[in-house]
């Protein structure tokens, strides 16, 4: 399904190369000040342009379909759309029958009986995180005070992100990295004990976004080699304010009003211009194949806004959850 949220329901639609791309929002509560010119800022921290990125570059201009009236949500489903202007689909003609290695191409085809579009990866390519950034700003717009922000904290392997990116230039091969998110102002309460938790949800609404292969929040991983007395954080005031945050801001799948923090594992970007190996749908062997088209040698240098846009839009549903139980 391509809808996410309980009260605050996210729908993308669209493909890479079709006309439009775009995001309808139900739930979403009137009154709440908006604009087009509300969403630029990062719609453009998401664009490709700077080294390592693709060279394909749209416009990302938004367009309020349905929802908006004198800049304020009318309560009403709220509907963001975007034009598709600079596509070449002539350059995904081979994967038809060439899948690219470590993408959906395959699971895609067999998905659907090889009705999908194809194009620049169709329904499930990155181009659609434009929607997910669009309803990020509603999203934290219902947030309010509440801050999230997300940074890329290491990649291919290297802290030095620049030095990073001109070596894959240099070696033009993809690679990945880590990106390390926030949020400050959360009050205590968000979240359920189980199936709901803050972790459980946010993490859904994280894999969402192509090429994201892992999660952890807090000490993470590193929490199963700490004793008990090490990772517990102590609290010190009747606010819940801890002297640590190993825990990272959740206790028991429940906010706990510290800084909510986690870092998220971005895969590198499967098309490659690196010469590959793969199956051969039409001449049933495997053969060599090299990736055409424009692509991101490292992805991950535009995922920190689009994390920040799945985690308000998490966020922002459990908040309305929470002020409904009230």
């Amino acid at each position: 399904m391509n809808t996410f949220g309980n009260i605050f329901r996210v729908s993308i639609f669209g493909e890479s190369h079709g006309r439009w791309v775009g995001v309808t929002i139900d739930g979403c509560p009137a009154g709440i000040d908006i604009s087009e010119a509300d969403l630029i800022p990062d719609l453009e921290r998401r664009k490709a342009g700077q080294a390592g990125t693709t060279p394909r570059k749209e416009d990302d201009a938004p367009i309020f379909a349905s929802g908006v009236f004198n800049n304020k949500t009318t309560g009403a489903p709220l509907t963001i759309v975007f034009e598709n202007s600079n596509t070449r689909s002539a350059d995904y003609d081979a994967i038809k029958t060439t899948p690219r290695p470590g993408h959906a191409d395959f699971v895609l085809s067999k998905k659907f009986n090889g009705f999908n579009d194809h194009r620049g990866g169709g329904h499930s390519s990155g181009r659609l995180t434009v929607a997910l950034v669009a309803a990020g700003v509603v999203a934290k717009k219902i947030l309010g005070s509440v801050l999230v922000n997300a940074t890329l904290i290491e990649a291919g392997g290297n802290i030095d992100v620049e030095a990073a990116i001109n070596k894959a230039i240099e070696q033009q091969d993809s690679i990945g990295g880590i990106v390390a998110c926030n949020v400050k102002g959360l009050p205590v309460g968000l979240g359920e004990p189980f199936f709901n938790s803050v972790e459980s949800v946010i993490s859904h609404a994280v894999f969402s976004i192509p090429a994201i292969k892992g999660v952890e929040f807090g000490n993470g991983f590193a929490s199963a080699r700490m004793n008990g007395c090490e990772h517990n954080d102590a609290i010190v005031d009747e606010q819940g304010t801890t002297r640590t945050n190993h825990a990272g801001g959740v206790n028991g799948g429940i906010t706990n009003g510290n800084e909510l923090y986690f870092r998220v594992a971005v895969k590198p970007t499967s098309s490659t211009p690196k010469e590959q190996q793969t199956w051969n749908n039409a001449t049933g062997s495997v053969e060599s194949f090299t990736v055409k088209g424009r692509h991101d040698l490292c992805i991950a240098l535009r995922v920190p806004v689009v994390v920040e846009a799945v985690t308000a839009i998490a966020l922002a549903d459990l908040l309305l959850i929470s002020k409904a139980y009230r």
